[in-house]
C-alpha cells in the first residue's frame, strides 16, 4: 500500500508541477505507518558478535548498526569517501539492480550527499578493514585505489556487494542466531537507540537521511558538523558491543573502559558482588573513575558480553546467575 501510494503522489505531484491539476488529491491520503521492529540490544549484541566470525561481515555490520546506511549506501561505498582523520563518512552513491539484473549506482535516495560523524571505535573498525585490503593488494601485487570499494566480494575491492546479497547473508546470520531480522532493521535499531539516548529527532533524521526533518542542514558542509552529530557518533558507539580483541592486545591497561571492567570483574570474581546483586550506576562508575557515562556503558557491556553481568532495558545491571547453578534461595531460614 505504501508503494502505490507512493507511485500515485508522485505521478500527481508531477501533474501539479505541469500544471494539468490544481492540487494533488494524494496528499490527503495517509499511506500506513510501518510497524519497525530493531533487534533488541541483547539481540544486536549477538548479530554484531556472530558477524565478527567474519571480520570483513563484522565491520560491514558494525558499520550500519552506527551509521544507519542503508544496504545499497554500503555497497556503494568506495575508499574516497571515508575520511578517517576527520572522522567523517560521505554517503553520495547507492547500489541498484537495473531490469537486467545488473549491478549499478544512482544518487542515495533522498538525492543529496550526507556526512555522518564517526565516532573512535568505528574510525578503528575502518583502519583495521583498510588494512586488510592493503594486505590482500600486496599478495595479488596491485596498487591500491581510492575508487575500490570499501565492502567487496573480490580480492582486490574492484567489485561492490549487490544489495540482495547483504540482504541474504544477513538473513543467514540472524537465522542461525534464531533472530527475527532483517538488514533494514539495523536502521531502526539505529534510530531507536539514539532517541532513547536523548539526540533530537532532528539530528537523528539527518544521520540517516531521512527526507525532511533535518536533511537539509545537511546540505552544506559546515552545517552538518554539529556538536549534537558528534555526540550521536559518540553516543551510538558507547552502546555497541565490545569488538573481539587479540590475545595480544587483551591488557588490563590498554583503554579506560577495560580498566573499570578489568575492577569489576575483580570484584565478581571475589565474591565482593554477588549473583544478582546491582552494580554501581553507570553515573556512579563515571565519576568513580573520571570517565565520561559512554566510557562506563562500555564497562558494562563488555561484562555483559563476558556472561557476568545482566542487563535489562529500563533496569539497574545485576551480577549474573553462574551458568548451570540456580539462583540464591533459602532453606530453613538460610540463604543456599
Amino acid at each position: 500500500m505504501r508503494q502505490i501510494h507512493w507511485i500515485i503522489s508522485g505521478a500527481l505531484s508531477r501533474a501539479v508541477r505541469w500544471r494539468w491539476i490544481a492540487v494533488n488529491p494524494a496528499s490527503q491520503a495517509e499511506p500506513p505507518h510501518p510497524d519497525p521492529q530493531p533487534p533488541n540490544p541483547a539481540d544486536a549484541a549477538r548479530i554484531i558478535n556472530e558477524a565478527w566470525r567474519d571480520p570483513d561481515c563484522g565491520a560491514l555490520v558494525w558499520l550500519a548498526m552506527t551509521t544507519g546506511a542503508r544496504r545499497g549506501e554500503l555497497c556503494a561505498l568506495r575508499w574516497q569517501h571515508l575520511d578517517l582523520d576527520a572522522g567523517v563518512l560521505t554517503l553520495r552513491r547507492s547500489a541498484y539492480l537495473d531490469e537486467h539484473g545488473e549491478l549499478r549506482e544512482k544518487d542515495t535516495k533522498t538525492h543529496q550527499q550526507r556526512r555522518v560523524a564517526l565516532d573512535p571505535e568505528t574510525i578503528e573498525v575502518l583502519r583495521e578493514l583498510h588494512g586488510r585490503y592493503l594486505d590482500r593488494l600486496a599478495q595479488l601485487d596491485a596498487d591500491a585505489d581510492s575508487a575500490d570499494y570499501v565492502f567487496s566480494p573480490e580480492p582486490d575491492n574492484s567489485r561492490g556487494y549487490r544489495p540482495d546479497t547483504i540482504t541474504q547473508r544477513y538473513g543467514r546470520l540472524a537465522t542461525r542466531l534464531g533472530i527475527d531480522s532483517h538488514i533494514h532493521a539495523l536502521r531502526h535499531y539505529t534510530a531507536t537507540e539514539l532517541i532513547n539516548a536523548g539526540v533530537d529527532v532532528r539530528t537523528v533524521a539527518g544521520r540517516l537521511g531521512h527526507g525532511g526533518g533535518g536533511t537539509t542542514t545537511l546540505r552544506v558542509y559546515a552545517a552538518w558538523l554539529s556538536e549534537s552529530d558528534q555526540r550521536a557518533a559518540g553516543t551510538l558507539a558507547a552502546r555497541m558491543p565490545p569488538r573481539p580483541i587479540a590475545p595480544t592486545q587483551r591488557t588490563v591497561g590498554s583503554s579506560p573502559y577495560q580498566r573499570i571492567a578489568a575492577d569489576l570483574r575483580e570484584q565478581i570474581t571475589a565474591g565482593r558482588l554477588r549473583p544478582g546483586e546491582q552494580l554501581p550506576a553507570v553515573a556512579e562508575l563515571a565519576t568513580a573513575h573520571g570517565v565520561s557515562g559512554g566510557t562506563a556503558h562500555r564497562a558494562v557491556a563488555l561484562l555483559t558480553a563476558e556472561g557476568l553481568v545482566s542487563v535489562v532495558r529500563g533496569h539497574r545491571a545485576t551480577v549474573a546467575q553462574p551458568r548451570g547453578k540456580n539462583p540464591p534461595h533459602e532453606v530453613d531460614g538460610n540463604l543456599v
